[in-house]
């Protein structure tokens, strides 16, 4: 079976949906399937070695220009080439810094539009790419690529799937009357696609009502890591002593949404209780520029609250960094804000036997009910968090009961192989 898949770049910040994307792809390719790679948007940045892949497709820079004037439309090929040069993507993805939904509505409106887009002239390119390869399968890493589906499908007469990867958070953002749009032609075209895969049951059931599709057109695919390096079941992790300091960390994009602010606020209540062993924060994960602010002010407020010495930021992480990072905790917190839909971060914890405190809302309460990895706090409180943390604190025996039982449970059902085999069936499944 020949595959391709069309994974949408993040501008340089190391994202879930690509590094899912291109573990996806490695896994497949191990299994003996025929995978191509083509990088959308901008270059992949994963913490992973990047996959083989094909030339960028839908490169940032044109993309933009089309949508802002007809001139771009018609720059000659060997101009286009030049704008979609890595080096010049990555040199602008530094200085511009991450895309904001509230500036994008136009833009995404174009793109689901399609063959009827300002980028209609980047669809005929990808197309003569795929024509060469002559693929059985294509399969999006998200539904915003849906505009594609029409006409690929059309010309190539080839089934096209897709992954929802949470872009309910993104879409929520755009602005009136391009909201409204993008909401109508989100449910139009996914018309277009053989299937739909989430990465549990939470996100099928809410993206079926969210796009108004029939729920059976939802395959649940849960997600896999590639367990190079991580921590093997069979080395147990020392138990803290109830006595000893206590480490928890916060791993994952340094921003208001993922909740951060929580985990300060949550060690301030911490340290403030006498009754508890030394308690330390250590967090690491992307920073971009639009939320150094943010970052800058719940810092300042730790350091007013005397509490610096026990905060401690790494900055970003390779894999090693991160891996060496999750087995120096005791507990990770996950605070999100918003109803997450993925969950990586929180499965690479327990990949490590780190136990974990989550809110109680998106795809946290299946994950911790299916390998029992940790507990649940009420979502956007910092009293909750505290508290749940302080259970964990209290008991280090049955926190480390906890993240033995879920590194086990990650070891057996949350690898990339298992999750391989299931989209190799699901890919045979739509060419019938």
């Amino acid at each position: 079976m020949r595959i391709v898949h069309l994974i949408a770049g993040a501008g340089g910040m190391y994202c879930g949906s690509c590094m899912q994307g291109n573990t996806m792809v490695a896994a497949l390719r191990a299994q003996g399937e025929d995978v191509s790679l083509f990088p959308l948007y901008t270059p992949l940045r994963t913490d992973e070695s990047l996959e083989p892949h094909g030339s960028l497709a839908f490169g940032g820079i044109n993309v933009y220009l089309q949508q802002q004037s007809a001139v771009f439309r018609y720059l000659p090929r060997f101009i286009e080439r030049w704008l979609d040069h890595p080096a010049l993507l990555a040199w602008v993805t530094r200085s511009i810094g991450a895309t904001r939904p509230d500036r994008l509505g136009p833009l995404t409106v174009s793109m689901l539009r399609g063959e009827q887009g300002q980028q209609r002239k980047e669809l005929a390119k990808l197309l003569q790419g795929l024509e060469v390869l002559q693929p059985d399968v294509i399969h999006l890493s998200n539904v915003m690529l849906a505009g594609v589906a029409r006409t690929i499908t059309q010309h190539l007469q080839v089934p096209v799937v897709c992954t929802l990867s949470g872009e309910d958070l993104f879409l929520e953002q755009i602005p009136p009357p391009h909201y409204a749009q993008v909401r109508a032609l989100l449910c139009d075209r996914v018309a277009d696609l053989s299937a739909l895969i989430a990465l549990n049951n939470y996100y099928a059931d809410f993206m079926a009502d969210y796009l108004d599709v029939a729920r059976d057109r939802i395959h649940v695919i849960r997600p896999g890591l590639n367990l190079d390096g991580h921590a093997r079941p069979q080395s147990p992790r020392p138990i803290r002593r109830p006595d000893e300091p206590c480490t928890i960390g916060y791993f994952g994009r340094i921003c208001p949404e993922k909740g951060f602010h929580l985990a300060a606020e949550a060690l301030a209540l911490l340290a403030a209780d006498p009754t508890l062993p030394l308690v330390r924060l250590r967090a690491a994960g992307y920073l971009g520029a639009a939320d150094r602010r943010y970052f800058q002010q719940v810092v300042e407020q730790l350091v007013r609250r005397g509490l610096g010495d026990r905060f401690e930021y790494l900055g970003e992480l390779d894999r090693p960094g991160k891996i060496a990072f999750l087995q120096s905790l005791h507990i990770k917190c996950f605070p999100t804000v918003y109803a997450e839909s993925k969950g990586l971060p929180v499965l690479e914890a327990w990949a490590n036997g780190v136990p974990v405190v989550v809110p109680n809302h998106g795809t946290f309460p299946e994950l911790v009910a299916d390998v029992g990895g940790g507990l649940l706090c009420w979502p956007n409180d910092p009293v909750s968090l505290a508290q749940t943390l302080s259970q964990l604190i209290r008991d280090p025996i049955t926190a480390a009961g906890y993240g033995c039982c879920a590194q086990q449970a990650v070891h057996d059902r949350y690898h990339a192989a298992r999750m391989a085999c299931a989209l190799s069936e699901l890919y045979s499944k739509v060419q019938k």
